[in-house]
């Protein structure tokens, strides 16, 4: 089980300073509180019709037909058959608002459902659902709901359904473009390496961050579909024991001229009712395009590189030393790791069409394995190749890369027949991943806890998770974990995000771990202590580590054997030692003369006389 601190534990939580809401937002403008008012208000209405009204909507007395407004327990008169205006009109908004609920629910649905599965999946799938919704938007969606009358029976229902499925195309196009924009985002790469399910990225991270637009779209099908089904009852399609907006200004148009008054309630309910839908959709796109104000987080500035430490040094230092820090003890279990390797790669290659059929490869024929225990880095300039290799490992690719390989091997499972629904298995609990951008590899939408602990919920319990989280947050060197695992991305540094995105990747206690660059975009000083993290955390857990970079000093510190990428070959590897003491490659010779010593001097700056003076 897992241990933690009860001190930890009790921390307290950061001072209310939390992002405001949208919707706290939209109370804020008088447009969005009218609009919302109004709405509120008419729904109410509908719902108290029971109590409010005296007389059954379709009961009728043709003693009190045409009566004027102001009748006693005719509030709004009678139309021409006797009937009380106020009673039908609180039933019609009932009825306009199922109308809205049903018309507006199905194209929701059917359109943010599938919507999310083509823009997220994409190729085959995007193809087959992107053709059967234009093809649905060719129809005219108003002439077939009428053409269809006589099958649905002459329910509004039924009407109304047949409407939100013609509905359902613009909000899958709206949806689906939406996704294909968020699914590259490096947060929902970094929800997928944790191990979580497809459908759980769609419903908390995609569709979450999309849901602003769709809502906006919301209120305006759901005016559309009040307005349409008030035409039809206006048109004479629908029951006339139903009681509508349509029906009755149908019935008040016959005495337009000799009860103009008639006409005067059914138009002002149905305008309020349409106007509050449109206006509050209004408010809401209004709040979202709005900035929030300045929200920074603590500055962090960003410099390239790291000066390198002599390579000599870290060779010689004691291997056998015991790190200061003590490991949690987690509740997970990872397999064991095969005698034939944590990782095997053999002739890896990854290669990506061009607009004339052809395929360039970017990996071509890469070959190395990674040992339990071991770490290995994967060096080379910008455009090397690495960064591919490296996500062709975790299934990080976009769908159109394609990859090959004779071996692809994770703890003794082949991954590359099956790559998808392999690594599925294997993401958070044998396989763990530091990105390069520790901020933009967290979601902005919810607090950092909440991120690092869903990725473990699948092997234990909310509680167990949070427990482990905050203890190795405290394990990481977040003096505050409490706080951290309360606060939002933007309110803690790139320092303390790295920190906290390796926590998670550690989380579960991986076999093999691989890190992206993960102090290229972090100051100098942080580097460091990222480096001595990462070094007491892979001695610990005997995880192996590739680890991509392009900084030799980085290598050198850290590393045993390394792999030296140009243009997607490898062209030289072996020991770290014997590289940097007899590189044979040329371009190997040119990137280790690139590093920075602290015996290096410049002699060519030119002397200016403010520098003599």
């Amino acid at each position: 089980m897992t241990t933690v601190d009860p001190q930890l534990v009790a921390q307290p939580a950061l001072p209310a300073r939390r992002r405001s809401g949208a919707f706290r937002r939209l109370l804020r403008r008088p447009l969005g509180v009218s609009a919302l008012a109004a709405l509120l208000a008419i729904v109410a209405l509908g719902l108290l019709e029971p109590v409010l009204s005296i007389h059954d909507p379709n009961f009728a007395d043709l003693a009190f037909a045409n009566a004027a407004p102001g009748t006693p327990d005719w509030p709004l008169g009678g139309d021409r058959f006797g009937r009380d205006i106020w009673a039908r009109s609180l039933a019609a908004i009932n009825v306009s608002v199922i109308s809205g609920l049903i018309g507006a629910g199905t194209g929701l649905v059917l359109g943010t459902v599938f919507g999310l599965i083509s823009g997220y999946i994409g190729r085959r799938v995007d193809g087959v659902l992107s053709w059967t919704f234009n093809l649905l938007m060719t129809f005219p969606a108003l002439v077939l709901v009428i053409v269809l009358y006589p099958v649905t029976g002459g329910t509004y229902q039924s009407m109304m359904f047949i409407f939100g499925v013609f509905l359902a195309p613009g909000i899958f196009r709206l949806v689906r473009n939406l996704v294909v924009g968020v699914r590259s985002e490096l947060y929902v790469d970094a929800a997928r390496v944790s191990g979580l399910s497809d459908p759980r990225i769609l419903s908390r991270h995609v569709l979450y961050i999309i849901r602003g637009p769709i809502i906006i779209s919301a209120a305006f099908l759901a005016s559309a579909a009040v307005g349409v089904q008030a035409g039809l009852a206006f048109l004479g399609l629908g029951s006339n024991q139903v009681p509508s907006f349509g029906s009755m200004t149908s019935d008040a148009f016959i005495n337009i001229y000799s009860q103009p008054v008639q006409l005067v309630w059914p138009s002002l309910f149905l305008s309020l009712l349409i106007g509050s839908l449109v206006l509050l959709g209004n408010a809401y796109r209004d709040v979202l395009a709005a900035p929030q104000g300045a929200s920074s987080s603590s500055s962090r500035r960003r410099r390239p590189g790291e000066k390198a430490a002599a390579v000599d040094a870290r060779m010689d230092r004691d291997d056998t030393s015991t790190p200061t820090l003590s490991a949690p003890t987690l509740s997970t279990t990872s397999p064991a790791t095969p005698a034939g390797g944590l990782l095997r790669v053999r002739e890896l290659r990854v290669e990506y069409p061009q607009p004339d059929d052809t395929l360039r490869a970017v990996v071509d024929g890469v070959s190395f394995d990674v040992a339990q225990g071991e770490i290995v880095g994967l060096v080379g300039e910008s455009g090397s190749g690495k960064t591919q290799t490296a996500f062709s490992i975790l299934g990080l690719l976009p769908p159109q890369a394609r990859i090959s390989a004779n071996e692809l091997s994770i703890a003794g499972e082949n991954v590359i027949d099956s790559h998808r629904t392999a690594l599925r298995k294997l993401r958070g609990s044998v396989i763990a991943y530091i990105p390069q951008e520790p901020m933009a590899n967290l979601d902005p939408s919810f607090t950092v806890g909440s991120q690092l602990v869903e990725g473990l919920t699948s092997r234990m319990s909310r509680k167990e998770a949070t427990a482990t989280i905050l203890e190795l947050l405290a394990r990481v060197g977040i003096p505050d974990p409490m706080r951290t695992f309360k606060s939002y991305p933007h309110e803690i540094s790139g320092g303390m995000a790295q920190r906290a995105l390796i926590a998670g990747a550690v989380a579960g206690r991986p076999k093999l771990l691989i890190a992206d660059e993960p102090t290229t975009a972090l100051d100098v000083t942080v580097q460091a202590e990222i480096l001595d993290l990462l070094r007491d955390l892979q001695s610990e857990y005997g995880m192996g580590v590739l680890l991509v970079t392009h900084n030799f000093g980085v290598v050198a510190d850290l590393c045993d054997r390394v792999l030296v990428m140009r243009n997607g070959v490898v062209v030289e590897s072996g020991a770290v030692r014997e590289i940097f003491r007899n590189p044979q490659h040329e371009y190997t010779q040119k990137l280790i003369s690139s590093i920075l010593d602290e015996d290096t001097v410049r002699t060519d700056l030119p002397v200016t006389a403010k520098d003599e003076g």
